[in-house]
């Protein structure tokens, strides 16, 4: 055999032993897992008291992030996540009660409270919980984040959207990433239920959506209303967003499977929903975008889907938030581009911090070799941040403060 044959890449690999090979695999992996994967989150807000607060306080600020070695890859974080926490997160009874809003409609508040908060009357603080585009009390995340705070001793009530969680829909008008209203029934009667209690609120995905734009719309009014919140994988740029989702492969079928969740809820409610005009066409969206125009945009009286998606987009409305609040963002979010979280304006707002890690997905998060357990990431984060803020009271300690006027890039 020629020199240039044993010298071949052909011969080299056949020749190799197997373990050999494997062990070049597995150790760069590891090696790549090491220096490109874990990675200390960036902590991106304005130099300040509130800075300081996470750092002395929440101890995973300052941590690295260690994605589950085996399924560190965005969708893929994205899609298990749900299901692994559906085999370690225990069934939650909670109490529920139906909340009668202004307007004739109905909402189900369901409760979930630590030991002892009966005895403590409304002082015990209470945090709300509002789920991702069609989620329920029952979500595996929305669990996770109510047995959060149970450990932090704070009441958690989950706010499930009109039509969710099996009440039934009393007018024909469902929800929207924009339209706070019934947010702001809940958060008033919470209020009045506890007037002694601090309230805070952590909104997942579109739930975040709905909770930052209650506080953007209230400016420092805000503060009277919630005393810290935590927005989750939120879609910062609606329009960025929504292009991520949209492309080719498992974004778009991702996409499809959540548009195929809308209808299937519009389909549910079609005997009151019918009153609002025909259904048709708006149960063949096979895009949430495409959903959004036939349906969402018109029920909520804007022009288009795009008025309506600008309306709904927060990135550009960070400085009118003065409720001391924690966001947690993966950069490799399929639903919304690292270079669609908003940095630059979050690094001009004192209040206001964005946890960015390398890797996540979407409300996925899961870290460890073996993430078969109940504290995982956002979880955790959650519990320390709300625990340190909320029956302390050093919400008290922090007021807005807006050091420059932020990058505005509105869309048309």
């Amino acid at each position: 055999m020629s020199m240039d044959s044993l010298l071949s890449p052909v011969y080299l690999v056949t020749s190799t032993p197997r373990w050999y090979l494997w062990s070049i695999f597995i150790l760069g992996i590891i090696t790549y897992y090491l220096c490109e994967v874990v990675k200390k989150p960036l902590l991106v807000t304005a130099d300040g008291d509130f800075k300081k607060f996470l750092i002395n306080n929440v101890p995973l600020v300052s941590e690295k992030f260690w994605p589950t070695i085996w399924c560190f890859e965005s969708r893929a974080q994205t899609l298990l996540a749900g299901m692994l926490r559906s085999l370690v997160l225990p069934k939650i009874k909670y109490k529920r009660e139906v909340l009668q809003l202004q307007d004739g409609g109905q909402v189900a508040l369901d409760w979930l409270e630590p030991a002892g908060a009966g005895e403590s009357g409304g002082q015990t603080a209470v945090l709300i919980v509002l789920p991702g585009l069609t989620g329920t009390s029952h979500a595996e995340y929305v669990k996770g984040l109510a047995l959060a705070a149970f450990r932090a001793n704070i009441r958690a009530v989950v706010f499930n959207n009109r039509g969710i969680g099996g009440v039934e829909l009393k007018t024909p008008r469902t929800y929207c990433a924009s339209n706070t209203d019934d947010l702001h029934d809940v958060i008033q009667h919470i209020r009045a239920k506890y007037p002694g209690a601090p309230i805070g609120g952590v909104g997942v995905s579109m739930g975040g959506l709905i909770l930052g734009n209650y506080m953007a719309s209230r400016g420092k009014e805000g503060c009277a209303q919630l005393a810290a919140a935590m927005l989750i994988s939120v879609p910062w740029d609606v329009f960025k967003g929504t292009e991520s989702i949209e492309r080719p492969g498992i974004n778009l079928m991702l996409n499809n499977h959540l548009a195929s969740c809308l209808t299937s809820v519009v389909h549910d409610l079609r005997e009151m929903l019918r009153t609002t005009g025909p259904l048709d066409e708006v149960m063949k969206a096979r895009t949430i975008r495409e959903f959004d125009s036939r349906f969402t945009s018109k029920q909520f009286g804007y022009k288009d889907v795009d008025d309506y998606y600008n309306h709904a987009t927060l990135h550009n409305k960070l400085h009118n938030i003065h409720v001391p609040t924690l966001c947690i963002s993966a950069g490799d979010d399929p639903f919304q581009p690292f270079n669609a979280i908003p940095i630059e304006n979050a690094q001009k707002v004192e209040n206001l911090a964005i946890l960015v890690t390398s890797h996540g997905g979407h409300i996925g998060f899961m870290e460890g070799v073996w993430p078969f357990n109940k504290d995982q990431y956002m979880f955790r984060v959650c519990e320390q941040f709300f625990k340190a803020i909320l029956p302390s009271g050093a919400y008290k300690n922090f007021g807005a403060t807006v050091i420059d006027k932020p990058n505005g890039d509105h869309h048309a």
